[in-house]
């Protein structure tokens, strides 16, 4: 939930799998492939939010992957907390999206470089933060 326009995370999508093939020979086998994984596509989900703020560019590609298609009846719920998960930091909001991906805190720990004790504490204040926006 690193952006609500398709493009961008179309955009997203592409980048991160670039730097997965850039950096597939860093790849050390000290934690999960996955946590690998989730590491770059935040890193690199961070690095789009600086350039965006620098105002640098980028042009538009398309894919075939509609990751915003919304099939269930009542989306009200899931749209709501979309938009608030959207109003967090980067850092608050990717720990959010991790644990949402059922990630262990450990896992969640080791993709943002804090204790799973951190990860607990963090959570904590960040669904209280969730709950209060309006």
């Amino acid at each position: 939930m690193f952006s609500s326009d398709q493009d961008e995370v179309a955009d997203l999508f592409q980048e991160t799998l670039i730097n997965l093939w850039r950096g597939s020979g860093t790849f050390r086998g000290e934690s999960a492939l996955s946590s690998w994984i989730y590491k770059v596509a935040l890193n690199t989900c961070i690095s789009s939010d600086r350039k965006k703020k620098r105002g640098l560019s980028t042009v538009p590609l398309t894919m075939d992957v509609d990751m915003f298609d919304e099939k269930e009846e009542d989306l009200r719920q899931f749209n709501i907390l979309r938009g608030r998960i959207s109003k967090l930091g980067p850092f608050d909001r990717a720990i959010v999206l991790l644990w949402l991906e059922n990630l262990s805190y450990e896992e969640i720990g080791q993709i943002v470089g804090i204790t799973p004790k951190n990860v607990s504490v963090r959570l904590v204040r960040i669904k209280e933060q969730l709950k209060n926006m309006q």
